[in-house]
């Protein structure tokens, strides 16, 4: 599979509003904060000027308009070319197809969550789980003020929906680990020596057998 010249997912955010129409970076910007895109991509200035420049550096998209609204600054609007269009379905078609390895750094911490001892663990994940409960709140509100009020189709913000999904599956695994810390039975073994060097204490037998 060819490596594509643009990999930044802003570019994708940018060449699906302009499948709807053509727009100016601004209109853009807005247009993302209003379906709150921001939480799915990266949105500032800075980044949505360069991801147009490099969008129009490769062919992707082209200025089709300068317009000017009272005393504001001229804005350059932007349409997709042929082989932006093409690119874009090919990009999300590989994305969604696709399973990717990913990083994420909630991970690469619970890796080492024994480093915090019990208490620490499941004080530090009973504060995340609050947070989670917020965010989860919160979105479910969106979804209903956007999308069950009839204002926004549900496709538009179907990536939300998703998030939703994600993180109270996080919530719940959260709370079932905070639950098993705190009653003994996820084990958190220690180092110990031996006549052989250094070993894990085993866990307790479950039968009552030492």
């Amino acid at each position: 599979m060819a490596k594509r010249k643009i990999s930044n997912t802003l570019a994708l955010a940018v060449l699906g509003l302009l499948q709807e129409q053509p727009m100016h970076p601004y209109e853009m910007a807005s247009v993302l904060r209003e379906r709150h895109k921001d939480s799915s991509f990266k949105v500032n200035s800075g980044s949505l000027y360069d991801t147009v420049e490099a969008l129009v550096r490769h062919g992707w998209i082209e200025p089709v308009e300068t317009a000017r609204e009272g005393r504001r600054p001229e804005r350059t609007v932007y349409a997709p070319t042929e082989l932006g269009r093409a690119e874009f379905v090919g990009w999300i078609d590989e994305l969604i197809r696709t399973p990717v390895t990913e990083y994420p750094k909630f991970m690469a911490a619970v890796s080492y969550l024994g480093a915090l001892g019990p208490d620490g663990a499941a004080d530090a994940l009973a504060e995340r789980a609050e947070q989670l409960g917020g965010r989860i709140e919160e979105t479910r509100a969106v979804l209903a003020d956007t999308v069950g009020s009839g204002r926004v189709p549900r496709l538009f913000m179907i990536e939300v929906e998703c998030a939703l999904h994600a993180w109270e599956a996080e919530l719940d695994w959260t709370r079932r680990t905070i639950a098993e810390i705190r009653d003994g039975s996820l084990h958190w073994p220690r180092l110990e020596r031996t006549d052989q060097g250094w070993s894990w204490s085993a866990p307790p037998d479950t039968k009552g057998n030492q």
